[in-house]
């Protein structure tokens, strides 16, 4: 880590974690790091969903919500990015604080409750994108929409001409009831509706969905059931968690989704669990916990073609991004892999 990186982000542990966010996003937009480009190399080249990426190491949604980042986050070594969530409207979200640090779990908690500028700003901005990086929206829905399966749909069909793939994200804890909609019957008609819109559109969008990892064994069979009946391109494992054992400090009880290190072993299990389910057929993202080269090399071996992070930032800084790609080149070349995908699911039985 770069001594003006540490020293900024000890600066920022300074204010509130919201405020936090918002100062790194300008620090960002405004050059204040120095970024190190596209971070690739012929082992870390891979082809996930039908998309070709320089290294499998991306950004998760939460981090820029209303794309306002997306030239710097371009350079800062992600394989690709996933922004938003975006809704049809603009809504407030949640009533702050809304955001809390764990700093002895190495972790955060949220409920947001998807605030965001809505599908108006945030496609436009997507309009002006960086050409050449893998750009991709997260999709959600209007807390108070009588609609909620219809708003994905969209806002994909707002956005569709400016993404390189989009999530359908049904996991959020933080709208009430959203996590419904995760359900064998309600799932396979709202993935219908995105994909309906998906395939009227020139160019073929790879649809991604995003679970949670509180789910039982019969729920994580049915999802895998309605992926593999849709098709959905890739499933992202997971979302946040509303499990808090073990946690230490002051916020560990506050409402909202559990992310960071904490969540590393469960989420990986999930991982694992349905990349056994679907046979290693459809691509898996996986999220959750992840802070090193070690952490997404796990991920992989259990399952995953491509990971993502976003809390492990706020405690390693953006740096981190690259660290973790040229660390996971290492450690393929010393297990003998030629490539990201020779690696997947070579040690799921270990989480299974």
């Amino acid at each position: 880590m770069r001594l003006i990186e540490q020293a900024g982000l000890l600066a920022l542990r300074r204010v509130d974690p919201e405020t936090a966010h918002g100062l790194a996003l300008k620090a960002l937009r405004m050059g204040v790091l120095a970024l190190p480009g596209v971070v690739t190399s012929e082992r870390l080249r891979c082809t996930v969903a039908g998309l070709d990426l320089p290294n499998p190491v991306g950004l998760a949604a939460g981090f820029d919500k209303n794309a306002v980042a997306l030239a710097p986050l371009s350079r800062a070594g992600f394989g690709f990015v996933e922004v938003g969530a975006a809704t049809p409207r603009p809504q407030p979200g949640n009533p702050r604080p809304r955001l809390f640090r764990l700093t002895q779990d190495r972790a955060a908690i949220n409920r947001f409750g998807f605030n965001n500028d809505g599908m108006q700003a945030i496609g436009a901005r997507l309009a002006q994108r960086p050409q050449g990086a893998v750009i991709g929206l997260n999709l959600g829905a209007n807390k108070d929409s009588d609609d909620r399966a219809g708003d994905f749909a969209r806002v994909l069909q707002h956005c569709g001409p400016h993404i390189d793939f989009a999530t359908v994200n049904v996991s959020s804890p933080n709208t009430e009831r959203l996590r419904d909609l995760q359900g064998k019957a309600a799932l396979g008609a709202l993935l219908a509706g995105v994909i309906e819109v998906r395939d009227a559109f020139p160019i073929r969008i790879p649809i991604f969905l995003k679970i949670a990892p509180d789910l039982t064994p019969n729920e994580l069979a049915d999802i895998a059931e309605v992926a593999r009946a849709t098709p959905v391109d890739a499933i992202i494992a997971t979302n946040t968690t509303l499990d808090r054992d073990g946690l230490n400090g002051p916020h560990a009880q506050e409402k909202g989704g559990l992310s960071g290190a904490p969540l590393f072993e469960k989420s990986t299990r999930v991982l694992a669990q349905l990349s056994a389910l679907t046979d290693g057929k459809i691509p898996l993202i996986g999220v959750g916990g992840v802070a090193s080269a070690a952490d997404a090399y796990t991920k992989i071996c259990a399952g995953a073609s491509a990971v993502q992070l976003y809390t492990a930032l706020v405690f390693n800084g953006l740096s981190l991004v690259r660290d973790i790609a040229l660390g996971l080149d290492d450690l393929l070349a010393r297990d003998g892999f030629a490539n990201v995908a020779e690696a997947v699911a070579s040690k799921r039985k270990d989480w299974v």
